[in-house]
């Protein structure tokens, strides 16, 4: 019987005794099918390595190691590990590793665990992970801002963070977030997932996202700290024009300045900060980044 059966998943719960930790975020995926969009999302090969932040009880992995040549788990509570050892305990390509994701330096781990094949100097790998919601956006944001050899990444979110991360200018998701994201990868969402797809339900809707490591930025910046300024400054206080956010953001630029230089490069000073794309983003931060 697989792990995602439900009743599978409540008797190895109870056998070991195991308590969902809240503070944790733990959700154990039980769907059959969101498993499956999952791996063929993630488009797994015997040729790939993948790396699974918060395995649970081993549902999804147990999915990526019939398909993929080599796991790599990482997971934050040791309470788990015994269950893991009894549910992944004969997948032969599958290393369970207990550490903070958010303090790993994943190239490495992966580097040290494939014996050199995968990481810096050999080959790309990806991340497939039913990620803790409540440190989703810290966790993809270390994936993607460290320079990892990252080919992709299909990860389980909440709803409305998958949303803001594929989100278009122009609408209330767009933020600062859907700015990062995109500026490092494409973005898709793949499906969405409701709460009865897992155990314990979680209070928030779910969805499955896409992300395609870009080989390069999805636009050319001078310096990507003053990009992220200008972007962090112009979402700060979405009801105030650009300009007056600008002014307000702490670069030392007077307001007279502010205007003549945003008419130099005919992006009116009255809009909101989220109707400006990537390339309007740059191209004032490039700017700055020239007089300052």
């Amino acid at each position: 019987m697989k792990l995602s059966s439900a009743v599978r998943t409540r008797a190895i719960i109870q056998k070991h005794g195991f308590r969902f930790k809240k503070s944790l975020g733990q959700n154990f995926l039980i769907d059959d099918g969101t498993l499956q969009q999952i791996t063929g999302a993630a488009e797994l090969s015997p040729r790939d390595l993948v790396v699974e932040i918060g395995p649970g009880i081993g549902t999804l992995t147990e999915r990526l190691a019939e398909v993929s040549g080599q796991i790599i788990v990482v997971e934050i509570d040791q309470n788990l590990l015994p269950i893991l050892q009894e549910t992944l305990g004969n997948w032969e390509n599958v290393q369970v590793y207990l550490g903070d994701i958010l303090k790993i330096n994943l190239d490495q781990l992966v580097l040290e665990k494939s014996e050199g094949q995968f990481g810096p100097g050999g080959k790309r790998y990806k991340v497939v992970a039913n990620l803790p919601y409540y440190i989703t956006t810290p966790i993809v944001m270390k994936l993607l801002e460290e320079g990892y050899h990252l080919e992709s990444m299909v990860i389980m979110v909440q709803k409305e963070v998958a949303e803001r991360m594929v989100a278009p200018p122009g609408g209330k998701e767009y933020g600062a977030l859907s700015v990062a994201v995109q500026y490092y990868s494409r973005s898709e969402i793949v499906t969405r997932v409701p709460k009865g797809a897992f155990l314990p339900p979680p209070e928030v809707e779910s969805a499955v996202v896409k992300l395609i490591k870009r080989n390069e930025p999805a636009v050319s910046v001078t310096s990507e700290t003053m990009f992220f300024r200008v972007v962090k400054a112009a979402f700060a206080q979405r009801r105030k024009t650009l300009l007056n956010a600008l002014v307000n953001g702490g670069f030392g630029i007077e307001k007279q300045k502010w205007g003549e230089l945003l008419g130099r490069l005919n992006i009116d000073g009255q809009r909101r900060g989220e109707t400006l794309g990537l390339e309007e983003f740059a191209a004032i931060a490039n700017r700055i980044s020239a007089v300052l």
